[in-house]
């Protein structure tokens, strides 16, 4: 079928911001206790909404007998974080030579907050592609793995949710996506996507896996010469 639009997850499918995230976040609650393996923390936090992400940390260190994360905790970790963006981050390989050729309409439907997903957007020189189309999951009630910011996404662009594709690389993207009833596509050339990361995707529903966005633009091209 030919996708009315595509519902593009920013980080670890149009920017290579998810393996900065995962080592930051990482080596910072190990500072305060809470050590995660990569793939236990991977599967249990990649694409989250932000409040989900953090009650569950709060929740993980409260079992420490420690109480609630530490006031300065939040503050430090995002001055990390975002000193990381700002010297490392890239765009992943071919994402605007895709938007370049891709001339139907699309957005982004991000768990970041809105400041962080226009500034990684801006710094990677791919705002201009989406530009009004941006969307975070702080402007819906219920975060990925809930259905809402892809269906809010679908009405901002005035489009059935049914006929919308969406480019995933996290568990709860792809259930998020699932839950909107539309086509989810799994994406695993991110610098952070592990071996049986596909295989993860796949298990969740994912209706097909890509590992780059060159084969992605190849997809695209197929279905819309079959419509």
């Amino acid at each position: 079928m030919a996708f009315e639009a595509i519902l593009f997850d920013c980080d670890g499918v149009l920017v290579d911001s998810e393996i900065i995230y995962v080592d930051v976040e990482r080596e910072h609650l190990a500072r305060i206790g809470l050590k995660y393996e990569l793939h236990e923390y991977m599967d249990r936090f990649q694409g989250l909404g932000s409040t989900d992400f953090w009650a569950a940390l709060d929740r993980d260190y409260q079992t420490l007998g420690k109480g609630p994360l530490p006031e300065t905790f939040g503050p430090e970790l995002d001055a990390a974080t975002q000193e990381r963006i700002d010297r490392e981050l890239e765009e992943i390989r071919g994402i605007k030579e895709l938007l370049e050729a891709h001339d139907g309409p699309r957005a982004v439907a991000s768990s970041s907050r809105l400041h962080r997903l226009t500034h990684k957007l801006q710094h990677t020189g791919l705002f201009p592609y989406f530009e009004p189309h941006i969307y975070s999951g702080e402007q819906v009630a219920n975060g990925k793995p809930a259905p809402d910011l892809f269906l809010f996404a679908a009405e901002k662009l005035g489009i059935d949710p049914k006929a919308a594709l969406v480019v995933e690389d996290s568990v709860n993207g792809v259930k998020a996506g699932l839950a909107a009833g539309m086509t989810v596509w799994g994406f695993v050339g991110g610098g952070h996507c592990h071996d049986g990361h596909g295989e993860q995707l796949l298990a969740a529903g994912a209706h097909k896996v890509v590992d780059s966005h060159d084969n992605l633009a190849g997809l695209l091209r197929s279905e819309s010469t079959a419509a």
